[in-house]
């Protein structure tokens, strides 16, 4: 049995607990739904066990080690913080943390009422977020650039999901994307992967972001397409005029990362319906809402 291919199982957890962090072996252990890279795991009531699964390297976990105890205190969204480090081992040959647990419903399988406070919830955070990063700042390999970047990936994803009555208007957003010009300022940090599945609601609003894997210096325009792949209908407007910081050129390239994004999260819903692996069900009707606000400005 490969690494890969090793279940991830309470018990597991509890063992490699016992083995390296003994005095939190007796707390409650439970899974949590969902995961990509990562299968994570409920410890006790404040705490989560994060484990590297479909990740074919540490670096995204070992970035999140490094940097989210530098920012978390800076950001005005609670976000999971490294409490404790948990090694490779005979037992597991990956890494796994023991993070904070920041509590709420993510929003792939909830919902935001409340547009106007999320959106400057939203803002907010981004705008905490958004500064200059370091000169030791991760760089990303496929986040954090233009647009022009991506263009092999827009063009999979538009060509598997894309409804026909849809193609011109995406593929118009898309190029308009691509045509705007450069970030010109100073890379920030960016969390890279905002999406329904990556922050949680309570109460019917934003109230966390997790998942900073992909944590690296770049465009802001990354995470501003989450004023259309999270914010509600009508929520992209109050966001930038919140997040203030935004010129022309950034909205349009962010505007056409979200339609990238939404695309990705419409491919990984079919796949989930098909019952491939790593398909995610509740992402298609997510990212076709998305698409939605990404073509109604």
């Amino acid at each position: 049995m490969t690494d890969t291919e090793i279940e991830i199982t309470a018990d597991l957890v509890r063992d490699l607990l016992r083995e390296q962090h003994p005095d939190l072996a007796g707390l409650d252990i439970r899974e949590v739904a969902g995961g990509w890279g990562n299968q994570m795991w409920r410890l006790g009531d404040e705490l989560a066990v994060r484990m590297q699964r479909m990740d074919p390297t540490p670096e995204l976990q070992l970035n999140e080690r490094r940097w989210l105890p530098v920012l978390a205190p800076r950001l005005p969204l609670p976000v999971p913080t490294p409490v404790r480090s948990g090694e490779p081992s005979a037992r597991f040959r990956k890494h796994w943390t023991v993070m904070t647990w920041v509590p709420g419903d993510p929003l792939d399988c909830s919902s935001i009422s409340r547009g106007d406070h999320a959106a400057d919830a939203l803002a907010g955070f981004l705008r905490a977020l958004h500064v200059q990063a370091p000169a030791d700042a991760p760089v990303s390999g496929d986040r954090g650039g233009h647009p022009k970047e991506c263009t092999d990936g827009f063009d999979r994803f538009f060509h598997a999901v894309v409804p026909y009555s849809l193609a011109d208007d995406v593929r118009s957003v898309w190029n308009d994307a691509v045509a705007a010009p450069e970030w010109e300022g100073p890379p920030l940090w960016v969390h890279g992967d905002l999406h329904p599945a990556n922050v949680v609601v309570s109460d019917g609003t934003l109230s966390g972001v997790i998942d900073f894997g992909d944590i690296s210096a770049g465009d802001p325009a990354w995470d501003l397409a989450a004023a259309w792949v999270i914010l509600p209908a009508g929520a992209a407007s109050r966001f930038f005029d919140a997040y203030e910081r935004a010129d022309a050129g950034t909205i349009r390239r962010a505007r056409g990362l979200a339609a990238l994004k939404s695309l990705f999260l419409m491919l990984m819903g079919r796949n989930g319906d098909l019952g491939l692996p790593g398909g995610k069900p509740a992402w298609g009707p997510k990212g076709r809402a998305a698409l939605d606000r990404v073509l109604k400005g």
